[in-house]
């Protein structure tokens, strides 16, 4: 199976969260890999718990469920890694690598995360990042990860990407590639109500988030603003 767009997304919810625009308006099929797709173990987390779970299997599994949900909506394949959902620092992620050295061409575009405000996300970031530079050339996209991104002021204007440049993530990639932001057009009417259906797919996560970031699916608001970076180099 090839796909023209793969993203890959730490969590589920992530890549919905941050690039479902982009991912209505592609060309050709896509797929959403999650990368820490699988049960966390024994121990139940403090944000699990908040969700209403009542174990780790458990929250695997209705998380799964409401990701395909979301990946439906959006047209999208998914495809799940069933790396454990413990910091991702701990992993080798050899999953993810083989994932991608079978499916990568030079006719794919991948998408990956910034890390803007989560370990997890840039840790999955650079080990895809690693990946991807043993490839033969294609395009290389990082996405802002919603709604962490969404903290600075500037968000939703054409000064987020500068903003977000002064963040550490997006120095440490400046370092190593050119970067060159581009925003996506604010999502209105149907394109804006399908990727609120689709975020809406993961009903067990929207309570917690509000609680940790407001009002992050008001209309207007911060998940109708999209960025993301072509890496050069």
């Amino acid at each position: 199976m090839s796909w023209e767009t793969i993203v890959v997304s730490p969590h589920f919810d992530d890549a919905v969260l941050s690039v479902a625009g982009l991912l209505a308006r592609r060309e050709g099929n896509a797929v959403i890999v999650t990368a820490l797709g699988g049960a966390a173990g024994e121990t139940l987390s403090a944000w699990d718990r908040l969700c209403g779970f009542v174990s780790a299997e458990e929250t695997a599994r209705e998380r799964r469920a409401e990701d395909a949900r979301a990946c439906e909506l959006l047209g999208v394949d998914q495809v799940v890694l069933d790396n454990p959902d413990v910091p991702a620092a701990q992993l080798p992620l050899d999953d993810l690598e083989a994932f991608l050295t079978e499916h990568v061409t030079p006719r794919t575009r991948v998408l990956v995360p910034m890390g803007i405000g989560n370990a997890d996300h840039e840790a999955v970031r650079d080990r895809a990042l690693d990946v991807l530079e043993k490839a033969a050339p294609l395009e290389r996209w990082v996405y802002a990860d919603l709604p962490y991104a969404a903290a600075v002021r500037e968000w939703g204007t054409p000064a987020a990407g500068r903003a977000l440049e002064d963040r550490p993530p997006v120095r440490t990639l400046a370092e190593r590639y050119r970067l060159g932001p581009t925003a996506r057009p604010r999502l209105e009417g149907e394109e804006w109500a399908l990727k609120r259906r689709a975020v809406l797919a993961y009903a067990s996560q929207i309570a917690p988030l509000a609680s940790d970031h407001g009002e992050f699916l008001a209309m207007p608001g911060p998940l109708q603003h999209e960025l993301v970076w072509a890496l050069d180099g």
